[in-house]
């Protein structure tokens, strides 16, 4: 199949394409520039000079595919909007390829966020919708879900379209970005690896390299109007992943009170995420797709020391 996939040169994209090449497949991938063209190139895809802010030849290209991954973020809108802006900057884009591939049953395969089905009290799992609900304290879960429900409603105008949800953390040695890299980066300020109460709240993580077999496998056979969950077990607790940090660092892991949490301090931004509790089953994702996670945990991934390099323990 001719696929497009845009964002093919971040995080997740730099390993879907070669998936999609691998298995055969003719890859396109939007490039805003001469560096981003080589890079795709590099990657096994033709580069496609072009722009998801050109709404109108982002259906063009998209018309034109046989299936379409999209895994690209407006970045640029974080440091004036923050996340809510970067999700919401979203919905346009998923109208655009709704309005280019309706009713042709093609694939619309969406990167998604693992929490937002919310806290449950149990693992969420790939039947739980996003939830509809607004919270004032919690705008970018919200905004997040509203690009998630735009995605699935495009089942009803025949789009095969369906959500990854990607876990928490998606480590790996292109994870520069992620919420990882940021609390390796607040232990090393404050000397120690901050986790908040007893540190008993779940985070989920996979590798990002067994999430670009998923994304092939939604696109391939993956029916329409269904979420994908991206996690390679139901959780790990917060403390463990600070003691991994803490180990590889040097300092030691410190539980945060989480009446402290309410005040800058530690986790800035990050306080109101990391004292939530994220379980999610992976196992509807299996049965369905066929996916089984094959590459190293997060602790041994840290163990690995490919994000701390330049730390000596």
């Amino acid at each position: 199949m001719r696929i497009l996939v845009a964002g093919g040169t971040g995080h997740s994209g730099s390993h879907i394409i070669p998936e999609l090449v691998s298995a055969g497949h003719e890859v396109i991938g939007l490039a805003r520039s001469d560096a981003s063209a080589a890079a795709l190139e590099a990657l096994g895809a033709t580069p496609r000079r072009g722009d998801i802010l050109d709404l109108d030849g982002l259906k063009e290209v998209a018309a034109d595919a046989d299936g379409v991954i999209h895994v690209a973020h407006r970045q640029d809108l974080l440091p004036t909007g923050g996340m809510d802006a970067v999700a919401a900057a979203e919905i346009p884009i998923v109208q655009a390829y709704g309005e280019a591939l309706a009713g042709t049953g093609k694939a619309l395969v969406v990167a998604g966020s693992i929490g937002s089905p919310g806290q449950l009290g149990r693992p969420s799992t790939e039947r739980d919708p996003a939830l509809h609900v607004k919270d004032e304290h919690r705008g970018t879960l919200r905004v997040r879900n509203d690009v998630e429900t735009a995605v699935i409603d495009l089942a009803q105008r025949g789009v095969r379209s369906s959500v990854v949800r990607i876990a928490n953390i998606a480590h790996g040695t292109t994870d520069v970005a992620g919420f990882l890299p940021m609390l390796i980066a607040l232990a090393k300020e404050r000397g120690f690896a901050g986790y908040p109460g007893d540190g008993s709240n779940l985070w989920t993580a996979v590798h990002i390299r067994d999430v670009a077999p998923l994304f092939r496998l939604a696109l391939e056979k993956g029916d329409a109007g269904r979420y994908w969950h991206a996690v390679e077990d139901e959780g790990t607790p917060f403390r463990k992943i600070a003691e991994a940090i803490g180990n590889r660092l040097g300092v030691p892991a410190v539980s945060i009170p989480l009446d402290e949490l309410v005040l800058p301090g530690h986790f800035g931004f990050l306080a109101n995420i990391v004292t939530q509790s994220y379980p999610a089953s992976n196992l509807i994702t299996r049965e369905t797709l066929g996916w089984t996670p094959m590459m190293p945990g997060l602790v041994t991934d840290l163990d690995k020391g490919h994000y701390l390099r330049e730390v000596h323990v």
